[in-house]
C-alpha cells in the first residue's frame, strides 16, 4: 500500500526489571509490511501474540486494498475491462467509508483520484513528464466517486475509465483490524503503529500511566531529520497524519503536493503542511486527515466545529512564510 504519511513517533518508558512471573509486562512486535514498517506494543502477563498472526492479517489486507498487487479486488476493478467486482470485507468497508466522507466533503476526498495520482507522478510507475491542461481534463472525466455505485455487495463502475486508490484511509483501517485482531485477544492495553497511523487502548502497564505520542514536524532546514513538535497523551482512539512535506514535486518556485484536487486534477495548494487527526478509531482519523488538508486551515476549523467527534492540530506556512502551529479545541483533551 505504501501511503505516503506523516511519521508519527511513539513514546513510552521502558520500565526496567520487571521480569517477575505473572507480572504484567510489555511485548514487542515489529516488522514490514504495506510498504512501511509497523510496531505494536501491547501489556500482558504472558506472550499472546505471534509475529505470523500480524503478517498474515496484513497480507489479507494487500491482497484487497493494494493497487501495488496485481493479483488484488482493486488492481482487478482498475482493468478497464472490469464493470463492477464482488466486495470482500477489507474493500467493502473502505470504499463504504470513503464514500461517506466524500459525501460529507462535496466530493473533495475522492477514491476515485486514481489516474490524477499516477499521471503527475504519485502512483506505482514513474512518469517523464507532467499532465497538460488537455489531459488533467480527460482524465476528469474519468473522477468522481459518483461514478460508483454500490448493489449488495458489488461495487461497480458506472464510466468504464474509473480506477481507485484507498491508500489515503487504507492504512487507517489496517490499523484497526490488528486492533479488532488483540481485542479478540484480550488484550486490554495496547499501542498500534503502522506506517505512522495509530490505535491506541488502554494505559501503559504496570506503571498506569498514559501513553505518550509524538507528532513529527518538518525539519527547519532541507536536509535536516523532521523534528518533534509536540507530545500528547492518549488512552483510546485513533490518531493519524496528512502531510505534504515529504512527498512533493517542484514545479519553478512551487512545491507541489502528492495530495490531489478531484475539482480541478491537479495537486492541492494551500498553506497547510500537516494534519494531525484525532477520532474514535484510525480508518475515521485516516480519512479525514486527507479532507482536513485539502481544505485549508479556516475551512478545516469550521468543519470541525460541526464535527466534535473529530480533533485536530494543524501545522502551516503563514504568509510571511513563518512555519507555525494551532489546535482545534479539545484536540489535547480529545476522549474517543
Amino acid at each position: 500500500m505504501n501511503a505516503v504519511k506523516v511519521t508519527i513517533w511513539f513514546l513510552f518508558l521502558l520500565s526496567g526489571g520487571v521480569s517477575a512471573q505473572n507480572t504484567v509486562q510489555p511485548y514487542y512486535i515489529n516488522g514490514y509490511a504495506q510498504g512501511t514498517t509497523y510496531h505494536i506494543t501491547y501489556y500482558s502477563k504472558d506472550s499472546l501474540l505471534a509475529k505470523q498472526e500480524i503478517d498474515h492479517l496484513l497480507d489479507g489486507i494487500d491482497s484487497s486494498l493494494s493497487v501495488y498487487k496485481p493479483y488484488s479486488l482493486i488492481s482487478q476493478f482498475n482493468d478497464p475491462k472490469c464493470t463492477r467486482i464482488l466486495m470482500d470485507k477489507h474493500l467493502g468497508i473502505v470504499v463504504r467509508k470513503s464514500i461517506e466522507i466524500y459525501r460529507q466533503s462535496a466530493g473533495l476526498f475522492d477514491i476515485t483520484v486514481y489516474p490524477l495520482t499516477r499521471a503527475w507522478g504519485f502512483g506505482n510507475k514513474e512518469i517523464k513528464t507532467y499532465p497538460d491542461s488537455a489531459a488533467v481534463k480527460a482524465m476528469l472525466a474519468c473522477v468522481g466517486s459518483d461514478k460508483l455505485i454500490i448493489r449488495s455487495n458489488y461495487l461497480i463502475k458506472k464510466v468504464p475509465c474509473v480506477q481507485i486508490d484507498v491508500d489515503g484511509i487504507a492504512q487507517g483501517y489496517s490499523v484497526d483490524v490488528v486492533a479488532d485482531f488483540l481485542d479478540s485477544k484480550n488484550i486490554q492495553d495496547y499501542l498500534i503503529e503502522i506506517g505512522g497511523e495509530i490505535r491506541v487502548k488502554g494505559r501503559k502497564r504496570p506503571e498506569n500511566t498514559v501513553l505518550q505520542i509524538g507528532i513529527e514536524g518538518p525539519a527547519k532546514h532541507a536536509g535536516d531529520d523532521p523534528v518533534l513538535q509536540r507530545i500528547i497523551s492518549m488512552d483510546g482512539g485513533g490518531l493519524t497524519t496528512s502531510g505534504n512535506y515529504r512527498k512533493y514535486f517542484k514545479s519553478g518556485n512551487k512545491v507541489m503536493s502528492h495530495l490531489m484536487d478531484p475539482r480541478t486534477g491537479y495537486p492541492l495548494q494551500n498553506e497547510l503542511i500537516a494534519v494531525t487527526v484525532k477520532a474514535k478509531n484510525a480508518i475515521t482519523a485516516d480519512g479525514y486527515d486527507n479532507l482536513l488538508m485539502a481544505l485549508g486551515l479556516q475551512k478545516s476549523l469550521q468543519f470541525l466545529e460541526n464535527h466534535k467527534e473529530l480533533a485536530a492540530y494543524f501545522i502551516y506556512r503563514k504568509q510571511n512564510g513563518v512555519i507555525s502551529d494551532i489546535t482545534s479545541p479539545g484536540f489535547y483533551h480529545f476522549k474517543e
